[in-house]
């Protein structure tokens, strides 16, 4: 079997690896049109980074798996091709801000439809709206070279940190459809390494809402801890013991009520905002309404972190320094996709802040072009003043004792595991007085840094004036 996957980011490049890895016999062809993605994909400095990643290329790069700019070849070739393009929400027209932007599937299946001869089984593995399929299927429909395909929506659960290990041990493989055959070969390669028992097969409208719904879920457990997070830090309570105190309940479990500065990635917001476009687009006014809130409490979380900033500095971070160690959502991670620290950063540098950035696996280019679009309108315009601001009052370092040195204050905004296992005896003496923190990940020992002469503030942890106020 000849497998062609069309798109080489997150998702594409780490799932065709490690289909090639655990399917020797089957080769696999991944193309994109960005050549510098797929020259980083040949080379030993991979375009994702992933703990393990890099083992898993390079055992099957040389023997089945293919990255290349030849996308037309790769797709006449292939018996199954998977859409794996990225899936933005729109920032333009009709659901601007809210719908994804299916230009780029949609382009994609013209060209499959183009250049296929035969029949090939089309997998859909980007995130995409309930009934996507439909508009795939009549674009495939209309090929005039006699070529006939069954349409698959096999969508990913990966969680980037972690995609190793969750692409070799997954919870469940998703695989809906409306043909049984197909259905069942691609059962058949994930089978060969995954238990059937774990490889669920649906109709192609319960898959590809169930994608949405599960991204929707898991984030409406970290926006729920969240705004608990901001009624600890008024009433004394502490939000890592709440949330300890309801994880034992068997109900609800542990799991993703770890309060922050918010969450971020590339699928969170885009697959809630999505669903919510969907919601209005049948007239489910109030289910639309539930999911929003959702987002407007992230974007209340984020924004509630700098504020505190400022209003603990004395009302005022203009001219002061403040380090910032991370910038990527999570650990583990160089993807900074609606990162936290991103839109913290963009409201500080208003502020006139001072801002040195160090995160141990995001370029200095890739920092400085997240927060120009960020200062940006949804035309991409960025005024003058926030260009400069990004221009004078940025600078990216490569160590956190030199983010921090002669700061007036940390902000920790990525969970690395390196951030904790700093010096801060060293780091408090190259400070400023007082000298402030602001754990956004509650990542820090409070007690620790307290006894040293920090002045600590944590996210769902009261400080004296919280509670007077």
């Amino acid at each position: 079997m000849k497998i062609c996957c069309i798109g080489a980011g997150y998702v594409g490049g780490p799932t065709m690896a490690m289909i090639a890895k655990q399917c020797p016999d089957i080769s696999v062809h991944v193309v994109d049109l960005n050549q510098a993605r797929i020259d980083a994909w040949n080379s030993d400095s991979l375009p994702v980074y992933e703990p393990g990643l890099d083992a898993v290329v390079a055992e099957a790069l040389p023997r089945n798996l293919t990255f290349s700019t030849r996308v037309d070849e790769a797709i006449a070739e292939s018996d199954m091709i998977f859409i794996s393009v990225n899936t933005p929400t729109k920032t333009f027209g009709v659901g601007a801000g809210r719908a994804a932007n299916l230009e780029f599937i949609e382009k994609c299946a013209r060209q499959i439809a183009r250049v296929s001869t035969g029949h090939k089984i089309v997998v859909e593995k980007s995130t995409l709206p309930v009934r996507t399929a439909e508009a795939v299927k009549r674009i495939l429909s209309s090929a005039d070279n006699g070529a006939t395909f069954d349409v698959l929506s096999n969508p990913e659960f990966l969680a980037e940190g972690t995609a190793v290990d969750d692409l070799l041990n997954p919870d469940r493989v998703l695989i809906g459809g409306e043909s049984k055959q197909a259905i069942e070969t691609l059962v058949d390669i994930y089978a060969n390494w995954i238990p059937r028992e774990r490889i669920l097969t649906t109709n192609l409208w319960s898959s590809e809402l169930s994608k949405l719904t599960a991204n929707a879920f898991l984030a409406q457990r970290v926006s729920s801890i969240n705004a608990i997070s901001a009624l600890c830090e008024a009433t004394g309570a502490d939000v890592d013991e709440v949330a300890r105190a309801i994880g034992t309940d068997s109900r609800i479990g542990p799991k993703f009520l770890k309060a922050s500065v918010g969450f971020g990635g590339s699928c969170f917001q885009k697959d809630i905002l999505n669903l919510v476009y969907l919601c209005e687009h049948f007239g489910l006014r109030e289910v639309a309404q539930y999911w929003e809130q959702v987002v407007s409490m992230n974007d209340y979380q984020k924004r509630r972190f700098s504020e505190r900033i400022v209003r603990t500095m004395f009302n005022t971070v203009s001219d002061k320094k403040i380090g910032v160690l991370g910038f990527a959502f999570k650990k583990d991670t160089n993807d900074t996709r609606e990162s936290a620290a991103l839109y913290v950063c963009r409201d500080l540098i208003r502020e006139r802040a001072r801002l040195t950035i160090y995160d141990p696996r995001v370029p200095e280019t890739q920092i400085r072009h997240d927060l120009a679009v960020a200062c940006s309108d949804l035309q991409g315009q960025i005024s003058d003043i926030d260009r400069k601001l990004i221009e004078n009052n940025v600078t990216i370092v490569h160590d956190g004792y030199v983010a921090a040195e002669d700061a007036h204050a940390i902000a920790v905004l990525t969970e690395w595991d390196e951030f904790r296992s700093l010096d801060f005896d060293r780091v408090y003496a190259s400070m400023q007085r007082p000298a402030f923190v602001f754990d956004g990940r509650n990542l820090l020992d409070r007690d620790k840094l307290t006894k040293i002469g920090f002045e600590i503030h944590a996210i769902g942890k009261s400080s004296d004036e919280s509670i007077k106020g």
